[in-house]
Order: structure tokens, then C-alpha cells, then sequence
């Protein structure tokens, strides 16, 4: 099938210094996304046009949805669990990485088996001290793997298999895991040249073509199974951060950006940087998943 997409659209100029970790909730018709360094929460009605913007205590990495009004938060090294409406922490996990009090969480999603896959980093990207974590449907964390600069992903083809990236290696794996979560086949999907910037958040739609977002490379790529490029949209901001698929018909991609690193003269020639992009495609993402355990 050949990848069409539409022109990208920047919806909301909302100037975020490190934009991330996107996602898209069908019953509220809203997307939401994080400035992990500003500590803020963006929401954005794609129905009402409607924008708000929460602030939070620490670093976050991401906000996934659990049900309702209850969301699920990375929040530097504590997965919190939240009423979003009355701001009430209902289940906390801290001390993550505490053998590392300068890493912090950074990137998270949702498999298809409703659990929770994360990667944590040293908050300047230095030293392969940061790990990728699961926390499964009984609120058990585990470690799954590590010796990671910056961890960026994951993106699921199916419960046992996905994409993880190490930004700084400017290298994406994949990786099988058994039902134990334990890695049973970890290979290079593709490694990037300096021309390409460095991979950052993806996302793979229903044919489990892997949609790959470009830091410092202002562009989203698509690969498919075999590693082969099939498609690519520029976007008119420098450093692409995060995507995911949304929509009534999930045909519809919307993508974070950030200004951080950028000069006076990158910002004039970016002026959308750190905005939130949409841009319509021919091929429909996997429906949103919320993160589900066994207490609720």
C-alpha cells in the first residue's frame, strides 16, 4: 500500500521547550501531551478547539489514559496514577532508578496487552545507565533492559514484539520478549546516519509499519517490517519528538515538537517549533489502549 499524508498543520503553537509523549483519548475527542522540562500538561479538544494546560510538580515523560478522569503519569522517578479532575494521586510508584538519583523517566506507551512499557535516562543523556521497565496488570514493575543513553519508544507490533530506541546511538532495536517478559531476541532494526538526526518517539499503524519521529531531522519517517523506507513527511519544525494516531477514524497523526538546543537563527527559520502538528494519512494507527490493572 502506498503511504499518502496530507500537508502537516501546526494546531496548537504551543512553544513547549520539550515537547512529548502524545496520545489520544476517542471518548473525549483530545489529544494530550507533556513539556517534560517545564513540568506541564497540555490538553487539546480537537472537536472544540478548546486548549488547557496543567501544571505538575516534576519532570513528566508522558500521560496515558487509564479511565475516565484517571490517568496514568511519568513523573521524573514516580509512575503516579491520578483523578486528572480533582488532582488526587491514587496509586504512586517512586524511588525509580534510585541507584541513579539524575536519571529521570522519559518516555512511555501502552502494549496491546494494556501494560505499561517505559525507559528512564540520565536527565542529560549521559551514560548507558538508563534501563526500559514494565509494569503489568498487577502494578508488578520490572526491569527488562538496560545500558541505555536515551531511551525513546517503544512501538508494539504485538504483545511479545516491539521497537525500542536509543536516541543518543541513533540506533532503533527490536526486541521479543517471552511471557515472563524476559527478552528473548533483541536485534538492530536500523541504525541512522548523522544526515537523519536521531530517532525519537514512534508509533506503527494497523499493517505494523513503523512510524518514526526525527530529532534535530524535521521529519517523520516510515518503515515496514522488513526495515525498508516506504514514506516520509517533512515537518515544519526541527526537532520531532513524539506521535500517534488519532481521529474518529484514527486516520489522522498528530506529533510533538520541541525548541530545546535551538539558536536565534534555528528559531526564526522553525518559528512552529515546539507546537502540536496534525496531518491526515491513507492508512488508519492501531486504536488507543488505556493501561489497565487488576484494582480497578
Amino acid at each position: 500500500m502506498l503511504i499518502k499524508t496530507s500537508k502537516p498543520e501546526c494546531v496548537w503553537k504551543s512553544r513547549a521547550f520539550l515537547g512529548e509523549g502524545v496520545s489520544w483519548i476517542l471518548d473525549i475527542k483530545s489529544v494530550f501531551f507533556v513539556d517534560i522540562i517545564k513540568k506541564k500538561i497540555f490538553i487539546f479538544n480537537t472537536k472544540t478547539n478548546k486548549k488547557k494546560i496543567l501544571k505538575v510538580k516534576k519532570e513528566i515523560g508522558f500521560i496515558l489514559p487509564v479511565q475516565k478522569n484517571i490517568f496514568l503519569q511519568g513523573l521524573k522517578s514516580e509512575i503516579r496514577i491520578e483523578n486528572l479532575l480533582t488532582r488526587e494521586a491514587i496509586i504512586s510508584l517512586s524511588n525509580i532508578d534510585s541507584n541513579y538519583p539524575n536519571n529521570r523517566i522519559n518516555d512511555g506507551k501502552i502494549d496491546p496487552a494494556g501494560r505499561l512499557w517505559f525507559g528512564t535516562m540520565n536527565h542529560k543523556g549521559n551514560g548507558k545507565i538508563g534501563s526500559l521497565y514494565c509494569l503489568d496488570n498487577n502494578l508488578f514493575l520490572q526491569k527488562v533492559d538496560g545500558n541505555y543513553l536515551i531511551t525513546n519508544g517503544p512501538a508494539f507490533i504485538d504483545k511479545f514484539n516491539f521497537y525500542h530506541t536509543d536516541t543518543r546511538k541513533k540506533i532503533i532495536y527490536k526486541i521479543r520478549i517471552n511471557k515472563q517478559l524476559k527478552i528473548i531476541k533483541k536485534k538492530i532494526f536500523i541504525k541512522f546516519g548523522k544526515s537523519d538526526g536521531s530517532p525519537d518517539g514512534m508509533t506503527t499503524d494497523i499493517n505494523n509499519n513503523l512510524w518514526v519521529c526525527h530529532y534535530h531531522g524535521g521529519k517523520i519517517s516510515v518503515y515496514n517490517l522488513k526495515g525498508r523506507k516506504i514514506h516520509e513527511v517533512k515537518i515544519p519544525a526541527k526537532n520531532i519528538t513524539n506521535c500517534t494516531f488519532g481521529g474518529e477514524k484514527y486516520n489522522e497523526l498528530f506529533v510533538s515538537t520541541a525548541r530545546k538546543g535551538m539558536n536565534v537563527k534555528e528559531l526564526k527559520k522553525y518559528p512552529l517549533s515546539g507546537g502540536l502538528f496534525k496531518l491526515k494519512t491513507n492508512i488508519r494507527g492501531k486504536k488507543a489502549i488505556s493501561f489497565r490493572y487488576n484494582y480497578i
